[in-house]
């Protein structure tokens, strides 16, 4: 057996490819991070999703201006950022949602699942 370790980025973004495991990502991100979601953070993994499910899709003069709108957006407070990130998410195919918070403890009965929010999130 190899002692020589496998590069964590390109298995990441292979994995992103999925488009389910990519809203479970995101969806990860955004609730780990929350009450202080550090702008870097989300940026960077936003940009793997991109990577993943942007490129394959789109010219490279495409991607770049796909990226410089992120880079955009993501430097604005405000509603009109909720909104163009709406928009970058949907041209990969993915689109922001809500969801009701769960309780750590246990589900309500009659609660949506992650797996049903997930399938919802599916464009």
């Amino acid at each position: 057996m190899s002692n020589e370790t496998v590069p964590y980025h390109p298995l990441k973004i292979k994995s992103l490819k999925d488009p389910l495991f990519a809203v479970a990502y995101l969806t990860e991100i955004f609730e780990e991070e929350e009450g202080d979601l550090e702008t870097g953070i989300m940026r960077k993994a936003l940009r793997d999703v991109f990577q993943a499910l942007g490129e394959p899709i789109m010219s490279d003069e495409e991607a770049k201006l796909h990226l410089d709108k992120l880079d955009v957006l993501m430097s604005h407070n405000g509603m009109a950022t909720i909104y163009a990130l709406a928009n970058w998410l949907k041209v990969l195919g993915l689109k922001l949602t809500v969801a009701v918070a769960q309780e750590d403890e246990g589900e309500e009965s009659g609660s949506v699942s992650d797996i049903e929010l997930v399938e919802v999130a599916k464009v």
